[in-house]
């Protein structure tokens, strides 16, 4: 934990007293002008919610939780002094990367596990848990990009993520997979950075893409106003040990670093909407 992590303050119903806030914003007063966030961090459920009728072993699995996505959001702030937004609790609560009127936001079934906590959710539940939860968390984003701002210089919004190994049958061979949409002013030199190590197996724009606008964080935050930006999905068993996961981050900072240094990459993108 670094020495001046603070965390968001709580204030709600569906928050218990002993339940942590419903964001941990890690190294606040980080003077780069990047801000981190991983919107999956956290396996936690809210006391009031109690486990959401699932069996304590789901909470380990994908369906809550990008595996170490937390820890190399961490590290990443540590490594380039700056704030990273981590989600407090589990995707399955709410998920902080979806639009609240997609049905995905509070999910009902995930890849075949039923949430009995999660179904015939009224609106007003509903609502509860997006005050709850996912407003608090974006407005700190917002607020540490408002806080970076210096003029035209605009930060860079670095977005952690992870994901398994195999997916429905099909194995998934990319240790670490760039996403990006049409600004590639970060992307291109990572991936060629990483790429050129020769030990590595980097997805470009795998195994999603940072085309396919379904996601809720990049695309309110960065895209619409032209932020530099990167999304990074770690293949789980890549980092699901805090050694692993520093040890991935240091290899990403020491590529990006350099990326980051640029002045170009430090303005709003005005290029044309295309993936070359």
């Amino acid at each position: 934990m670094l020495e001046n992590e603070t965390f968001g303050a709580a204030g709600t119903d569906l928050i218990g007293a002993e339940d942590p806030p419903p964001f941990e914003l890690v190294n606040p007063a980080g003077k780069a002008q990047v801000v981190i966030c991983s919107d999956h961090a956290s396996s936690i459920v809210p006391k009031p919610l109690g486990s959401l009728g699932l069996d304590p072993s789901e909470f380990g699995r994908h369906i809550a939780v990008d595996i170490g996505a937390a820890d190399v959001a961490r590290r990443l702030a540590q490594a380039f002094d700056a704030p990273a937004v981590l989600a407090g609790y589990s995707r399955l609560v709410i998920d902080y990367n979806r639009p609240l009127d997609d049905h995905t936001s509070v999910r009902v079934i995930s890849d075949g596990t039923v949430i009995p906590g999660n179904r015939r959710l009224t609106s007003a539940e509903l609502d509860a848990r997006a005050n709850a939860f996912f407003w608090p968390y974006h407005r700190a984003i917002a607020g540490a990009i408002a806080e970076r701002r210096d003029g035209e210089r605009c930060p860079v919004v670095l977005s952690i993520h992870s994901y398994t190994g195999e997916m429905n049958g099909i194995a998934r061979p990319w240790q670490l997979g760039v996403l990006s949409g049409w600004d590639r002013r970060i992307a291109d030199p990572l991936l060629h950075g990483l790429q050129d190590r020769d030990e590595f197996t980097i997805g470009d724009n795998e195994p999603y893409s940072g085309l396919d606008l379904y996601g809720y964080t990049i695309e309110t935050h960065a895209l619409p106003v032209g932020l530099p930006n990167v999304l990074l999905e770690f293949r789980q068993d890549e980092i699901d040990n805090i050694e692993k996961a520093n040890a991935w981050a240091d290899i990403v900072a020491e590529v990006l670093r350099p990326i980051l240094e640029r002045p170009e990459v430090h303005v709003p993108y005005t290029g044309e909407r295309s993936a070359g």
